[in-house]
């Protein structure tokens, strides 16, 4: 009789689908969402900017939430949660075709809360796919290749929206991209054992959920702040000629964010296993805290590289330290709604970046020149550091440590 083994799980097959997801959103979110804004509503293209990324942000933070329970509902019935992957890259693919075809602004943003609600179907449940399969002594390493992928796809996707000229071919990328991934990652998990639960009760948010949560929330309304008005801070500052110019710089200070971050995201690997989580977490925030002060303190090319590389190799030690505390925290019997509820740390801030800028250009009419984003980027500076402080309101005890 042959032996059966169980099979081990890959960290990186497991991650993979974090990469198309992630070129998504690098391609949208960073330049895709503003230059598209500004064909379809060039005359207030900021405030329209502030409102389309309001709108899909609230789209997506409703589908996670609901989405949540009832993965955890099909975990606990031995589900692999595979389906909501599948679901959510076809209908993701749809919307993205119908996102860059838009020939008003009101149908692109129809297609991008389409879009956000289709992707947020799979992310929910995805993000849970760490502590369903890997053991804790292996999170760091598999929390460090979700944060390198994320970083991958982030930099594929900005360069497939700056060089790709052909919308209908920049559809079709992006989308080959998801299901490929998606499909990837659903066969390597559909063959591996789910990790055990301690328990079957309902979720109970704690006080450091409540801190984590925020903490991680207004880092990332600082991050959301810097990503969505780089384009008009580039397009500003650095005079670009033409909106294809400014997307084109803007798509390189982006992949080179996005590239160090990676290496970030390697070096941060070891040390959130062996070291105080928080700590790295600090010093991956202090990076990007001082890179924020050299955009808002610079007048060119050099600084704007220079500030570039410093906030993508601190964001990815970040990322490092923010997925390895979570997959501590959060409770391992609901690790979906919890996921999901954590996750709407990443989504609020898409919705309270682009608001509360826009409320703050508006009011004191900075809408006009290059001291808006400046002034965007300043918010960006103290977003950031109130939520790096905030997080020590955990203990070493909070973090399993």
């Amino acid at each position: 009789m042959p032996v059966l083994t169980r099979k081990t799980a890959s960290p990186y097959r497991l991650a993979l689908f974090w990469l198309g997801i992630q070129a998504v959103w690098g391609a949208l979110l960073g330049i895709s969402l503003q230059s598209r804004t500004i064909e379809l509503s060039p005359r207030d293209a900021l405030i329209a900017y502030g409102h389309l990324a309001t709108a899909g942000a609230a789209m997506a933070a409703l589908v996670q939430i609901v989405v949540g329970f009832w993965s955890d509902a099909r975990r606990r019935g031995g589900s692999r949660r595979i389906e909501f992957y599948l679901a959510g890259s076809i209908g993701g693919t749809i919307a993205l075709v119908s996102f860059y075809g838009a020939q008003s602004f009101f149908a692109l943003t129809v297609s991008f809360i389409a879009l956000q609600a289709a992707l947020n179907l799979a992310i929910g449940p995805y993000q849970a796919i760490i502590p369903d399969f890997i053991e804790g002594r292996r999170i760091g390493v598999a929390s460090s290749w979700m944060a390198a992928l994320q970083s991958a796809g982030n930099a594929i996707g900005a360069l497939a929206a700056s060089f790709i000229a052909n919308a209908r071919l920049l559809a079709a990328s992006l989308s080959a991209l998801l299901l490929v991934t998606s499909a990837v990652t659903s066969a390597h998990a559909r063959g591996l054992p789910l990790r055990e639960v301690q328990s079957t009760g309902p979720l109970r948010v704690t006080r450091p959920f409540v801190d984590l949560f925020i903490s991680r929330a207004l880092v990332y309304v600082g991050f959301y702040t810097l990503l969505g008005y780089l384009l008009f801070y580039v397009e500003s500052v650095l005079g670009a000629s033409t909106l294809a110019a400014a997307r084109l710089q803007t798509g390189i200070l982006i992949v080179t964010f996005t590239v160090v971050g990676a290496l970030g995201a390697a070096l941060a690997a070891r040390p959130s296993d062996r070291l105080d989580k928080r700590l790295v977490a600090t010093l991956g925030a202090a990076g990007f805290i001082v890179a924020l002060a050299v955009f808002i303190l610079s007048h060119g090319f050099v600084g704007i590289v220079a500030a570039t590389l410093v906030a993508g190799l601190g964001w990815g030690i970040f990322l490092v330290a923010d997925w390895a505390i979570a997959c501590r925290v959060l409770p391992p019997a609901a690790m979906a709604t919890a996921m999901g509820l954590w996750n709407l740390a990443v989504i609020l801030p898409q919705i309270i970046a682009p608001a509360f800028t826009t409320l703050v250009l508006a009011r004191f009419a900075l809408t006009a020149g290059g001291q808006g984003p400046r002034v965007a980027f300043g918010l960006a500076l103290a977003e950031t550091l109130v939520g790096i402080a905030w997080l020590w309101r955990l203990s070493r005890r909070d973090i399993g440590e």
